[in-house]
């Protein structure tokens, strides 16, 4: 019974966030169409964070009520314990949560229509669509004069690429223990665990490009600051998918060592490591093939790389060159995908 009790806590707590968040939606956006605030309402934000607030606690009590009463709710049958998944379960359209979650995806999709402004009609515009026409007709007819130098571009975002990865592996490898719930589970270490994560979070909510502009401003416009702010994203984003895996290794290897005295260390060497380091390679490869993508965006704002040379003709309108450097972006892409499929797939 009392691991029973420990396991439905947390998801009592997760199924009251997404069902509170999921009916507090669903209450502003009624209250919008109902009234349909100017825009002097819709900044203000303490009036609406207001009504979020009480519209959530009411979702959170709405979620109690129907689950006390044996109908379960979209938060219910997602984060329900595993000793409650063997009972069996109505099919999805015969159920409240399978009606829960059809009305809240066509929600959002018509919430998304309307914030994104969809329109059918402007994308058959004729104008528009003869600019692009026009547009594609240079971008498919590529200047090859250009190419040498598109070359000598792409070698140099490869290799901002690959300095980023390698210089973000031995941070986001310790790191990621520290920032590991299974490892950090004492009182002191606990917040360790919480404050990298939050850390960590908040890096990787900062884009790379933004990270670009930052580091231009800081050591100047070029590669060596493309490289960095990729470093700072991919130790982020390797940190977290580090710890990840830390957190789903078995524990029986971890036992048997440290019933054998070993200590804190010793456990993390001898029984994480060896279960963890084949994903992290796959894990790293994956991160080098992303920051080959990322390496072209980047340059848009002065990080180096063939972005640099990509905003330069585009920002004149030159169409072929623009064509030639996205062909060569394409082929490398395409290269360094192949390549590290392969290679995860090996390192299986």
């Amino acid at each position: 019974m009392s691991s029973q009790s420990s396991q439905s806590q947390p998801s009592t707590v997760r199924r009251s966030v997404l069902d509170g968040f999921s009916f507090a939606f669903l209450v502003i956006v009624l209250l919008f169409v109902i009234f349909n605030p100017d825009e002097d309402a819709q900044l203000n934000l303490k009036l609406n964070a207001s009504l979020f607030f009480v519209s959530y606690i009411l979702g959170i009590g709405l979620s109690h009520l129907l689950n006390s009463k044996g109908i379960k709710t979209l938060g219910e049958h997602i984060f329900e314990p595993s000793y409650k998944k063997a009972q069996v379960t109505q099919p999805m359209l015969k159920s409240f949560w399978g009606w829960h979650l059809i009305g809240l995806m066509l929600l959002l999709f018509v919430v998304g229509i309307f914030k994104t402004k969809f329109s059918i009609i402007e994308l058959l515009n004729e104008d528009g669509f003869n600019g692009a026409r026009r547009l594609f007709a240079g971008i498919f007819n590529p200047n090859w004069e250009i190419l040498p130098r598109a070359v000598l571009n792409i070698i140099e975002t490869i290799f901002m690429a690959f300095m980023a990865t390698v210089l973000a592996i031995p941070f986001a490898f310790f790191l990621s223990f520290a920032s590991a719930r299974n490892i950090m589970n004492g009182k002191f270490t606990f917040w360790i665990y919480l404050a990298l994560r939050t850390f960590f979070n908040l890096t990787r909510s900062i884009e790379a490009i933004l990270w670009a502009i930052i580091f231009s401003v800081w050591v100047g416009i070029g590669p060596f600051a493309g490289m960095m702010a990729l470093m700072v994203h991919s130790v982020a984003s390797l940190a977290k998918q580090y710890s990840e895996m830390v957190e789903t290794v078995s524990e029986g290897p971890i036992e048997g060592v440290q019933s054998c005295g070993a200590n804190k260390l010793q456990t993390i060497w001898f029984a994480i490591v060896p279960q963890v380091v084949l994903p992290y390679i796959s894990f790293t490869v994956y991160r080098w093939d992303i920051n080959v993508r990322m390496a072209t965006v980047i340059g848009l704002v002065g990080g180096g790389g063939i972005g640099t040379m990509l905003v330069q003709y585009q920002g004149q309108a030159m169409w072929p060159e623009v064509g030639t450097i996205i062909v060569v972006i394409a082929a490398v892409v395409w290269i360094m995908d192949q390549a590290s499929a392969y290679l995860r797939e090996a390192l299986k």
